[in-house]
């Protein structure tokens, strides 16, 4: 028996080592002759994901996420790398416990969904839930069904590079409040919100405050974090604005009628900001960090060059044919305009006329638009100190034919509303008083400087926006807010955008607005009427 059981055993032991060299021959066979007598490899699937897999893939992805295995539900991703650091930091950095998911009805490849947890940090505990989507695709070298990574998966307002966190917060809260002390809050005023933030980020450690403890998305670009929720309040620290809550709330209004709008009101008398509002759905603050081209409404700065510079003045000769050519490019006006050669600079830019101002490019040096804008309005040197994260604007000494398409705000010329109100005011006062949403006696920051215009040129410019407003082509949108008032309309194109970024900037007694609503088309089609509305509220 122990023999008969001893050959059985060297039996099967033989048997595998058969077995085992006869599939390594057989691999080396193939491996040489590329023969091996079967069908191949399998073929990798193409095509988008079926509904099958859509729901098998993103069901298996949400297991594992609500078992708190980042490494396994990041294999589910197409980019498992950047995946599983986000997944793991949703329990070990931001606490989340108690993870459920719930999947909504999927529409192609996208599936809904909403997460329902519980943060908890150092014995106090919330919950938190919100709703989510993700998309399945097809892996490019794998064919397999996959969930299209990016941080929005985890959370909506996560961006690449952002994380979530629980702790105490980067700064104590503030109480922020406007010039009359009405306390301003991101649930009345919604598009404050970046706003409330920066300043928070800026002032929450000198306001008197104490720091709470809540669960934030922490940027990867250094901005400020945004609360999701708190768990302990600290104690708020006040800091004062210039902001009005009457103008602030009219902005709010006037921005929710157009999408991807943005809006500035400031004093021209004194430069505060007395309303911000962005209309936007990536949440960004274009009223102050915009850089784009402002159309039509730098002819207040163009015009301002021309007296200053002695190429024409308001009741000077400035021709309006129909085309102009400057270093082999054309330009053309609004459809429809007729061509005036006997215009003056006043009609011309009332009418908003482009040739006017390009045909004058050949009398001009290639630096005095940009030093126009610096000496006289305070733009492009990079020093505004507003009391939050602002753009200065840009006027380069752009050569060819950008110097020609400068002066009409296009080119390189770069603005955001703030900067155009800006200009605006400095053009109805004469004085270049530097923008600030809070007062420089907050912190005795150094603000910016420039020498203003002299009031000859004031007196052009405010007769030129005055006619602009009661007979050109911002009339309509400005009727009814006379008479000691202003405009000036633009509109910008953008490459690869099927309309024309709708600008507008105008002045009404010691108000200065401007706007700019993206794909808006004409200044007074969106733009103009935004402007209205918050000039309407008298500050």
């Amino acid at each position: 028996m122990r023999r008969g059981a001893k050959a059985v055993v060297i039996g099967s032991v033989f048997t595998v080592m058969v077995g085992g060299a006869g599939y390594g021959a057989y691999n080396l066979v193939t491996a040489v002759s590329g023969d091996g007598g079967t069908a191949g490899p399998a073929a990798v699937k193409t095509g988008p994901p079926s509904g099958a897999e859509v729901k098998e893939t993103s069901r298996a992805f949400f297991t594992a996420w609500e078992k708190g295995d980042a490494a396994k539900a990041a294999q589910y991703t197409n980019y498992a790398t950047a995946a599983e650091p986000l997944l793991a930091s949703y329990s070990a950095e931001a606490h989340l416990t108690k993870v459920r998911i719930t999947p909504g009805t999927p529409s192609g490849t996208t599936v809904p969904f909403s997460v329902s947890a519980r943060v908890s940090y150092e014995g106090k505990s919330k919950p938190f839930s919100y709703d989510s989507e993700l998309s399945v695709v097809r892996g490019e070298t794998t064919g397999k069904a996959l969930v299209g990574w990016k941080p929005s998966v985890v959370h909506p307002d996560l961006k690449d590079g952002d994380t979530l966190v629980t702790g105490e917060s980067a700064s104590p809260a503030i109480e922020a409040v406007d010039r009359n002390n009405v306390v301003l809050t991101k649930e009345k005023y919604p598009s404050l919100g970046p706003i409330l933030d920066a300043l928070r980020d800026k002032y929450g450690d000198t306001a008197g405050g104490s720091p709470g403890i809540e669960l934030a998305v922490r940027h990867g670009d250094q901005s400020p974090d945004t609360p999701l929720v708190v768990l302990a309040k600290g104690r708020a620290g006040k800091v004062r604005t210039t902001l009005s809550a009457n103008a602030q709330a009219a902005a709010e209004k006037a921005v929710r009628r157009y999408d991807e709008s943005s809006v500035v009101a400031v004093k021209p008398s004194t430069g505060e900001v007395l309303a911000v509002a962005n209309h936007r759905e990536d949440g960004f603050n274009a009223a102050f960090l915009g850089k784009l081209a402002p159309g039509s409404t730098m002819k207040i700065i163009s015009a301002a060059m021309f007296i200053d510079r002695g190429v024409t003045t308001a009741t000077g000769p400035a021709p309006c044919p129909s085309e102009a050519v400057w270093q082999s490019q054309t330009f053309h006006n609004l459809t429809n305009m007729k061509p005036n050669e006997n215009a003056t600079l006043s009609e011309s830019f009332a009418r908003s006329c482009n040739t006017a101002f390009v045909k004058y490019a050949d009398d001009l040096k290639v630096d005095w638009l940009t030093n126009e804008a610096q000496q006289s309005f305070g733009l492009g040197q990079n020093n505004w100190k507003t009391g939050i994260p602002s753009f200065d604007g840009s006027v380069p000494a752009s050569g060819g034919p950008d110097t020609a398409a400068n002066l009409i705000g296009q080119g390189q010329v770069q603005m955001s509303p703030l900067n155009m109100a800006s200009v605006t005011a400095t053009a109805m006062t004469g004085v270049f008083r530097q923008p600030v949403i809070v007062p420089r006696a907050l912190d005795d920051r150094e603000l910016a400087t420039a020498k203003g215009l002299s009031a000859g040129t004031v007196a052009q410019l405010r007769a030129m926006m005055n006619r602009t407003a009661i007979s050109g082509t911002a009339a309509q949108v400005m009727a009814g807010l006379g008479p000691n008032y202003g405009a000036k309309t633009g509109s910008a194109e953008v490459d690869g955008q099927a309309k024309s970024n709708s600008w507008f900037t105008g002045y009404r007694n010691d108000v200065a607005a401007a706007a700019m609503t993206q794909e808006g088309g004409h200044g007074g089609d969106a733009a103009g009427p935004i402007v209205a509305a918050v000039l309407r509220t008298g500050g």
